[in-house]
Parts: C-alpha cells; structure tokens; sequence
C-alpha cells in the first residue's frame, strides 16, 4: 500500500513564508518585514469589530453586499461586478484555478510575488517569468516571453517587492499586445499609496473588455492585513465565474465589518497616506545618504541593495538589524539575495533604522 499521492507540481511548490514577527530573546520588536500599515488599523474599524462580538455565531454575508455598494460608490464601478475574497491573495489563486491548469503557463514579471508562482502550480499550469528592466516589469519582455500556452498574465503594478510601477500608458499597450483569449490580471495591493499622474489601477481597462481583472486589498493602506480581506473588479464573465468558484462564505463577518468601517473613514486614511508620502521620501533620503543603493518606490516601502563585500552585503545587514529588534525582509526568495525590502513605519521605527543602518556601516 502506498500512501495518497498529490497531483504533478504540489511538491514543487516553495510554501509561502510571511514576514516573521519575534526575535528569541528580544522584548521590544520594531517588525517593518510585511509592509503592515504603519499606523494600524482605523479606530472606526476597531470599533466595528467590538461592536460585532455578540453575532459572531451568526453567518456572514456571503455577497458582501453593503462593502461592494461602498466601493462601487467611491470609485464609480458597478458593484454586480465586484467580488470579495479572503485576502486579493484567494481571488488570485481562483483565477488561476478558474482560467489555467497543466500543460497551461502563467507569466509575470521576475520579481512580482511570489504568490503568482505558488498559484500556477497549485493548479498544475507553468510558471513563467519575463525580464525585468531597472527592477520595473518591462512590456516588451513580457510580451516576448507570450506562448500559445499562456493562459494568464499577472501584473503587480506597483510591484511587490520592488516598489516600482508603470504608467497607465503602458499598462494599456501590454493590454493590446496580448491575445484576447488571456486573462490579464492587475494586483494594485499598493495602488494607494501612490501618487503620480500617469498611474491608474487598471479599471478602465476593465471597462474595456473582457479580459482584464484588477484586484486590490485591505491589508495595506487599510491596515487589515489580520483580517484577510480583498476585493476584484472584473467583467461581467470573469466575475460569474470567481462567484461560482469561490467558497459561499468566503468573507468572515469581522473583516467585512472592519472593512466597511475602515473604507468608510476616508479621514483616517487620508491622515496614513500623508504618513507615507512625508517618511517614504525621508527614509530613502537617508539611507541613500549612508551610501546605499534605494529603489525608487511608489508603495509603504523601499528595496535597499547592498555591496556584496563580506561583512557589509544583505545577509549580515539584515543579521545586524535583527540584533536592534529590527525585522526587516531578506529578499534571496525574489531573486535579490542582495537586497532588503524594509516596510515604512513610524517616525521613531523609521529613524531606527537609519540609525541601525548607519551603525552597521561603520564597523
């Protein structure tokens, strides 16, 4: 007798390790390594949690009506054609399931998430990466690296962990040079932090066809990330099919409170977006100034690239930061064993670590 066996490809696949949380030994943690929002979560959406305790034994709402309407509202989208899951992290898994599968490949750029390559094999398609260019997802690339068995194309715009982005402009070429019959997925986890002119999330390429899905996320600049909660908005035929596919209750009735609180407060969030727009320019400022290499970044975070001299490269920076309290994110599961990815947090966690940084390149 032999034991069950998965399908082809489960045992390929690397489990994803989240940003770790506690350091043996080590009282106060400064954790900076899973781009958390800095200020956590709306005191609105805290309330709404406590408020809700008493019908915990009550099953939620399985259509997520009232936090679709919300965000139909506030961004002009037809809420029939939003979909809620567990995190934007399930709603890409289900595409994947949905839309590919063995003998199928599913492209993204080098260094996008990890997540795209765990969902591609987890349904037996082919994980296929293209170059990049100056760490940003590179159109041209990706579309040479299209075969006729590409079923889906994962974007992450801005990309995780990089930071970069590209422009709306370019986000539409890559539209038009790909088959009609491919599933291009936006994932806009960041798409609110940033702040530049030629930046879309993608929705009106939504709106244009059929073939075309962003997904987006109350674990950043919601800081709801203990919660799972995420939201697509797609055409009408691919939101048919993420609503057949789905779990029936796949939203707990907490996060879908604290979401609609949260998403609700457009104070509060207003108040964590100005947070990053003054710390993420301080803090690659002054990194840069200890003589490192940032990654320009458009999220709640930078990439930093250290030298690889012995005794000055990532590894021991990041061994070095862990002696302060300081958790940041080693990136060699990206590709970038040379860099870190650090996460903007308070003004005091922020000068922390230019202080650390700087203790550690003077010894």
């Amino acid at each position: 007798m032999t034991a069950p066996a998965p399908r082809p490809g489960i045992m390929d696949i690397r489990p994803y390790v989240g940003g770790e949380s506690a350091i043996e030994g080590v009282s106060r943690i400064v954790k900076l390594s899973s781009n958390e929002g800095a200020l956590g979560p709306s005191p609105k959406a805290m309330e709404a949690l406590k408020a809700l305790a008493p019908e915990i034994h009550r099953y939620p709402d399985g259509g997520a009506e009232a936090l679709r309407q919300a965000i139909g509202a506030r961004y002009g989208i037809n809420p029939d054609r939003i979909v809620c899951g567990a995190g934007s992290d399930e709603l890409l898994g289900i595409l994947c399931r949905a839309y590919a599968g063995p003998g199928d490949e599913v492209l993204y750029s080098a260094h996008g998430f990890l997540m795209y390559a765990i969902a591609a094999k987890a349904c037996g398609a082919t994980p296929v990466t293209a170059p990049e260019v100056d760490l940003t997802a590179n159109v041209d690339n990706l579309l040479k690296a299209v075969t006729p068995k590409t079923k889906i194309l994962f974007l992450a715009n801005p990309n995780n962990p990089t930071g970069t982005y590209l422009p709306s402009s370019e986000v539409a070429r890559l539209r038009a040079g790909l088959r009609p019959d491919i599933l291009l997925v936006i994932d806009a986890a960041y798409a609110e932090f940033v702040s530049r002119n030629d930046y879309t999330s993608g929705n009106e390429l939504v709106e244009a066809g059929d073939n075309t899905v962003v997904c987006r996320t109350f674990s950043k600049m919601f800081a709801l990330g203990g919660l799972r909660l995420g939201w697509a908005y797609g055409p009408e035929n691919v939101v048919g099919v993420l609503n057949r596919v789905r779990n029936p209750f796949n939203v707990g009735s907490a996060a879908l409170a604290a979401g609609l609180a949260a998403f609700q407060d457009t104070e509060y969030a207003e108040l964590c977006k100005r947070h990053n727009d003054y710390w993420l320019p301080w803090l690659s400022e002054q990194v840069s100034a200890l003589g490192l290499t940032v990654v320009p970044s458009v999220g709640n975070f930078i990439l930093i690239r250290f030298p690889k001299d012995a005794g000055k490269d990532a590894a021991t920076a990041d061994a070095f930061l862990r002696s302060r309290g300081i958790i940041v994110r080693a990136m060699g599961a990206y590709g970038l064993g040379d860099s870190l990815r650090i996460t903007i947090g308070t003004g005091e966690e922020n000068q922390m670590v230019v202080d650390a940084l700087r203790e550690f390149l003077k010894k």
